[in-house]
């Protein structure tokens, strides 16, 4: 299965129809989310690297030709228009893992229209996960108040090309690690991890499992301790590590029950047992909501190990998002479908402290204070920027998560930060409304109250 061929159907048919009509001037298509998912004050871009490379790999051969053709019961011959196509425009994107609101272009791709229009599905697929799951993990990053979170998604993750995703996006928000050993070896990203229930059942009893594990392990080791019954396997485990004089830096984890009594039984024997320096790790089923609710009641637990609900982005699967067409061969176009209006004319979002955007058109000069988010990535096809260092992102956000406003950064019912729509675009939306209303019912039709994004 190629690259190339991974889009929708109807990418292939407007493509072509384009071609025929000789409709090859540039084009620009901005990327957005319409509205934020609930219990979203923010979101945090990401998937632009990813995007970048495939466009920067995008060309269409002979045997994609031929995989479009059967797709669409066609001649090959009728394809051969697209064979030799590749990406050569021009992109302005937020930087990878900054934050944005809703209506606020986190790409703006400007090509040859066949082309823009022929990567849209694979560029929209990119920014959309990415961007929720980023979102949902930086949540986690602010349930848990200082306290590590560890990433243990890859199992439950949609695909194993997922599962690296998000725990590259796990090292991006600030997670202390990731049980993915692949991705952790390519970011250089600690690796972590324990052992199953089946581990355990596999020995006489959970007293000499964990001997046998710590003999094969030297140094610190983590002890699942709640196969049974938790709070023998933590006496179990304590005497293991006395035992063993293995317990600085080591941890017993808890992966069932009520992890908020069980945590203050268990600090309790670890402590009367003189283990005071042994962690406790959490785990089973936790995301932001259940770690703030944790933290909020003071249990004792040391780090915090999300996985299934955290990696799938389960109370917000997906964004709202769109790859709108806003130019076309230097004329501004815009969409007019109720609650779907977009606005037109290519953009800028302008930053000032807190994320006070304003989103304005692209040419336009910044208002006082602000600086511009969207930057020029690529240029006719190949990049024209170096992909910044992964802690240098996560250091970036980590200090602009902190300045938004905290009622935006609350876990339950956070109130969302919204951009402003500058004069100038106000002004263009207008016009441009005017002359379509013009054109297609022959006058102005009263003005819509539609929220206008994009």
């Amino acid at each position: 299965m190629s690259e190339t061929t991974t889009t929708d159907l109807y990418e292939v048919t407007m493509a072509l129809s384009y071609l025929r009509e000789r409709m090859t001037k540039p084009a620009t298509f901005s990327c957005f989310v319409r509205q934020l998912p609930p219990d979203r004050g923010f979101l945090v871009c990401a998937g632009v690297e990813s995007a970048l490379s495939y466009l920067s790999r995008y060309r269409v051969g002979l045997d994609d030709a031929r995989e479009f053709a059967e797709a669409l019961g066609r001649p090959v011959h009728d394809l051969m228009p697209l064979v030799g196509t590749r990406f050569t425009g021009t992109v302005r994107a937020a930087p990878e893992g900054r934050v944005v609101l809703a209506g606020e272009p986190l790409m703006e791709v400007t090509a040859p229209l066949p082309q823009a229009q022929l990567v849209e599905t694979c560029v929209l697929n990119h920014l959309s996960h990415q961007t929720a799951v980023a979102s949902k993990c930086v949540r986690c990053v602010l349930a848990a108040r200082g306290h590590a979170v560890v990433d243990f998604s890859l199992r439950r993750t949609h695909g194993t090309a997922a599962g690296l995703q998000v725990a590259r996006l796990a090292a991006l928000t600030g997670f202390a690690g990731t049980s993915n050993v692949a991705t952790a070896r390519a970011l250089n990203f600690p690796a972590v991890g324990t052992m199953a229930h089946s581990y355990i059942e596999a020995f006489e009893n959970e007293e000499a499992a964990f001997i046998a594990f710590a003999r094969c392990h030297p140094g610190p080791v983590t002890l699942l301790v709640d196969t049974y019954d938790t709070e023998a396997g933590v006496a179990a485990a304590a005497r293991v590590l006395r035992k063993l004089d293995r317990a600085d830096g080591s941890a017993v984890r808890l992966d069932s029950g009520d992890l908020k009594k069980l945590s203050f039984r268990t600090r309790a024997i670890l402590d009367a047992a003189g283990l005071p320096q042994v962690r406790i790790v959490a785990s089973g089923g936790l995301d932001e909501f259940a770690v703030h609710d944790l933290v909020s009641a003071g249990a004792p637990i040391d780090v915090y190990a999300v996985g299934t609900r955290v990696g799938v982005s389960a109370d917000a699967p997906y964004l709202d998002s769109a790859y709108k067409l806003v130019e076309y061969a230097g004329r501004p176009v815009m969409k007019l479908s109720s609650a779907k209006v977009t606005a037109p004319g290519r953009k800028q979002v302008f930053r000032r402290p807190g994320c006070a955007d304003v989103i304005g058109l692209a040419d336009e000069p910044p208002p006082a204070g602000s600086a511009p988010l969207l930057e020029t990535v690529m240029r006719r096809g190949m990049r024209c920027t170096s992909p910044p260092p992964l802690e240098d992102s996560r250091r970036r956000l980590a200090v602009e998560v902190a300045q938004l406003p905290a009622a935006a950064r609350e876990i339950r019912s956070p109130e969302p930060v919204r951009a402003t729509v500058s004069e100038p675009l106000a002004a263009l939306t207008a016009h441009v409304r005017q002359r379509i209303e013009h054109e297609v019912f022959g006058t102005p039709r009263e003005a819509h109250q539609d929220h206008v994004s994009g």
